[in-house]
């Protein structure tokens, strides 16, 4: 069929022309129900019994982490509840061998792809330790430069497309994220040389506190990949289906060098953009919360499995045990680690230390043996 034919300087149909192009996928609807079953992805029943522990896993660690922060014992720390889906269900599909480039909400991603438990919570402290990450991780820590990632996610992927690797890139930012210039800087580069690379934007909305309707005057986060000339895909990221099966379509793409590919999930973050002072009901309204409460990932995905047979109360509640138990844990062992000296941090920031810096050494280590 030939496409419509429309005056070049028909401004406004150009921009809809676009628009139209960027459909938000579906799977599974609010109700559990597949709704697209052409789409639905080939996973077993114990892999979606995993994904599913993995999401109330998410769900559990969230919760703990934050009574963990307000308790003291954690320090920076963004909530990730409602965001289950966009984060577990697209680092479900990663290799072992695939690198992934966070941001600083997606310390869950991290965990599940080797991070031991104890070093993010180290990370959230600060703790030097907390980015002593297994060499088996491939990895780089929580950028907490926004949009930071993207230009380093670009680099990575080209130098694993220089080696004749088939592996793929992960980055995530946030719909603020898209609004940077490094975000584009990554995915124009990544376009330009075909690089290995699967970028994510998290649309949850509101970034910090600026709602997204404000931010660009895209109707949709996606197209924006036509610009830097790369596949763009918008995914409910409130299922963890369509998750799931764009994101492995996507690595595919990627994996078999034909260059990046951009997917914008929606999704929504239940509580803070961070725990340290923001308050979402200054730019939230209960309304729009409860909307997206209904559309909750774990809700939906239950239902589903649960009609399946797959799924129970009782299965829910071991997991919720056994990750409860994994943090106690993990945050007992973070405790033990020897705490940090000025003479430390002093070290680390020079390979080679000049003499003022030795001197600043010399001066703390004897403060601090006394």
């Amino acid at each position: 069929m030939a496409k419509k034919k429309i005056n070049p300087f028909d401004f406004e149909a150009l921009t809809s022309d676009i628009q139209d192009d960027f459909k938000t996928v579906q799977i599974l609807d609010e109700d559990g129900k597949i709704v697209n079953e052409d789409l639905l992805p080939d996973l077993t029943d114990e892999e979606l019994i995993e994904l599913m522990s993995r999401m109330v896993w998410a769900r559990t660690l969230d919760q703990r982490s934050t009574a963990l922060n307000r308790q003291g014992r954690l320090g920076f720390y963004a909530p990730t509840a409602g965001q289950e889906a966009s984060q577990l269900a697209s680092q479900f599909v990663m290799e072992k061998e695939d690198y992934v480039l966070p941001g600083y909400r997606d310390v869950p991603q991290l965990i599940q792809q080797g991070l031991p438990l104890k070093e993010a919570f180290l990370w959230s402290r600060g703790h030097v330790a907390g980015n002593h990450y297994p060499e088996s991780l491939k990895a780089l820590p929580p950028q907490i430069i926004i949009g930071a990632q993207y230009v380093q996610a670009a680099g990575v992927a080209l130098g694993l497309k220089k080696r004749g690797k088939k592996n793929v890139v992960f980055t995530y930012t946030g719909d603020g994220g898209s609004s940077q210039g490094d975000f584009y800087e990554g995915i124009n580069f990544a376009g330009a040389y075909k690089a290995n690379a699967v970028f994510f934007i998290q649309n949850n909305g509101f970034a910090i506190s600026t709602p997204r309707s404000v931010q660009t005057s895209a109707s949709t986060l996606a197209q924006k990949a036509v610009a830097a000339g790369i596949p763009g895909i918008q995914v409910d990221g409130m299922d963890p289906l369509a998750v799931y099966a764009a994101t492995k379509k996507a690595r595919e793409y990627a994996a078999n060098g034909n260059g990046p590919v951009l997917i914008e999930t929606v999704t929504f973050r239940y509580g803070p953009h961070t725990l340290s002072g923001d308050d979402p009901k200054r730019y939230r309204t209960s309304d729009e919360e409860e909307i997206w409460i209904k559309r909750d990932p774990l809700t939906r995905f239950r239902k589903y499995l649960t009609d399946k047979g797959l799924w129970s109360e009782e299965k829910e509640a071991a997991v919720i045990e056994a990750t409860k138990e994994e943090i106690a844990q993990a945050i007992k062992a973070a405790d033990q680690e020897p705490k940090q000296k000025v003479s430390d941090f002093l070290k680390n920031m020079y390979e080679v230390q000049p003499q003022n810096i030795k001197e600043q050494i010399a001066i703390y280590e004897a403060k601090e043996s006394k």
